[in-house]
């Protein structure tokens, strides 16, 4: 794609160039992910405390997709912005420190979750029959983080580059080998959660490769040089101080999974913490395509943010909302049809069936509403807004949700866990519609001034 496109082309088309591939990917990427945890809760050696050991493993790993989007969605935010403002040779270092800083946290993360990974899983919610699942699955999943963080960032960088369909293609490979090779270490092998997690980290080597050969071939309209990975201090904190909201609210869903497991864990035991990790796998199948959507219209509205066309930036927030809104609502409809369904789609226990179908319903009752409150949280990532953006970000997850289910859960036990949610949804969805209605007031302002 020519990167004029993003100030001159037209915007629905556009968006659809750059979104449905994007939109495939995560899905694809969703996807992957719910396969380890089909595969183990099915297999007969590993069932609900497999489901359970890799349910405590999950915010360990969402702190790694924390750190990878910090990177990732920080250097192509600035990388938008640096393009439409006609600055080629920013973009160029945007796009080698941030794959450099994936590197860094991934290499770190590596090394002190090895040294204390048995700590942090106790305080995770492990308990004495859980505990040897996840180690047995995170000892492994933790050499994949430089991986894991390089893929992710590139898969960034091909968006912003105009290039969504790389970015879906290095997540269907991934996404292929993990599925494949699940089946061939867990089922044929019996190799457990070991080979649950070598499959997963072998599809996120795959997707790095594939990443690098793009970023560093002539695909791209960028081409990153070795040079371009020499961390400079302006760049540096540049992306790091954009992709703080895409921080924060990855870390908010790895500090909320703690906070519901140990609640979980408190109210219902190791069964309740094995129905919270379906109920999360179905949450990122549902989620999924609607960061997908994020994806797709962040490098639009970076771009013309810098270019001063605000004009183009409302009008690619109204699509995303339309689009959202019905995906989500689609997504709301198959919950409520087919709960019970889909949760023995991952463990045929009835106890987990008769839980699980009952809590889905709940935590999902205001899906509709929530692909409308992600869009306009992106607005604000999109246009370098961080301190709104991480405000919105950490919203539903930390400010509001984490203590009606401290609270609720009190007053009413397990069922104050799941009527959270819904709750925590609606406050967050008005509170966000007042902050975008106020910034894009803020915009009408300076196009009439111009």
């Amino acid at each position: 794609m020519n990167k004029e496109r993003m100030g001159t082309g037209k915007i629905l088309p556009l968006l659809v160039e750059l979104s449905v591939p994007a939109m495939i990917g995560m899905l694809v990427n969703a996807i992957y992910n719910i396969v380890d945890r089909m595969f183990i809760g099915n297999a007969p050696q590993l069932g609900s405390y497999g489901l359970a050991g890799i349910t405590i493993s999950y915010p360990i790993t969402l702190i790694l997709m924390a750190l990878s989007l910090m990177a990732g969605v920080g250097g192509s935010t600035r990388f938008s912005i640096a393009l439409g403002a006609k600055n080629e040779d920013d973009a160029k270092y945007y796009q080698g420190n941030a794959l450099m800083i994936a590197v860094l946290f991934g290499l770190t993360f590596t090394v002190f979750g090895n040294l204390f990974m048995d700590q942090i899983l106790m305080i995770l919610g492990a308990s004495q029959k859980t505990l040897p699942y996840a180690r047995s699955y995170l000892s492994i999943i933790l050499f994949g983080a430089a991986f894991q963080g390089v893929s992710m960032c590139g898969n960034n960088f091909s968006r912003a580059q105009g290039n969504a369909k790389n970015a879906m293609i290095s997540q269907m490979l991934g996404a292929g080998f993990n599925i494949l090779f699940d089946y061939i270490l867990i089922i044929q092998l019996h190799m457990g959660m070991e080979g649950a997690a070598l499959a997963t980290i072998g599809g996120q080597f795959l997707s790095m490769i594939w990443q690098l050969s793009f970023l560093f071939g002539k695909r791209g309209i960028i081409q990153c040089q070795l040079s371009h990975l020499i961390l400079k201090k302006r760049i540096t904190f540049s992306i790091l101080k954009t992709g703080i909201p895409a921080f924060l609210m990855q870390l908010s869903t790895s500090i909320l999974n703690i906070v519901i497991n140990g609640t979980i864990s408190s109210y219902g035991g190791d069964s309740a913490v094995s129905t919270v990790g379906i109920i999360t796998s179905v949450q990122t199948l549902m989620l999924m395509p609607l960061t997908g959507m994020t994806h797709g219209q962040q490098p639009i509205i970076s771009y013309n943010f810098g270019a001063h066309q605000y004009d183009r930036m409302k009008e690619t927030l109204k699509y995303t909302v339309i689009g959202s809104t019905v995906i989500a609502t689609v997504g709301f409809l198959l919950i409520q049809l087919f709960s019970p369904f889909i949760i023995s789609m991952f463990n045929q226990e009835k106890e987990i069936i008769e839980l699980g179908s009952y809590s889905l319903r709940i935590w999902f009752v205001f899906l509709p509403i929530i692909g409308c409150q992600m869009m306009c949280a992106n607005f604000f990532q999109a246009i370098g807004q961080v301190k709104q953006s991480s405000f919105l970000n950490l919203l539903r997850q930390c400010l509001v949700l984490i203590p009606l289910i401290l609270i609720l859960s009190i007053i009413f036990g397990l069922n104050g866990i799941f009527f959270s949610v819904p709750l925590a949804d609606i406050i967050s969805f008005i509170i966000t519609m007042l902050m975008i209605s106020k910034q894009l007031k803020e915009f009408d302002i300076k196009e009439k001034q111009r």
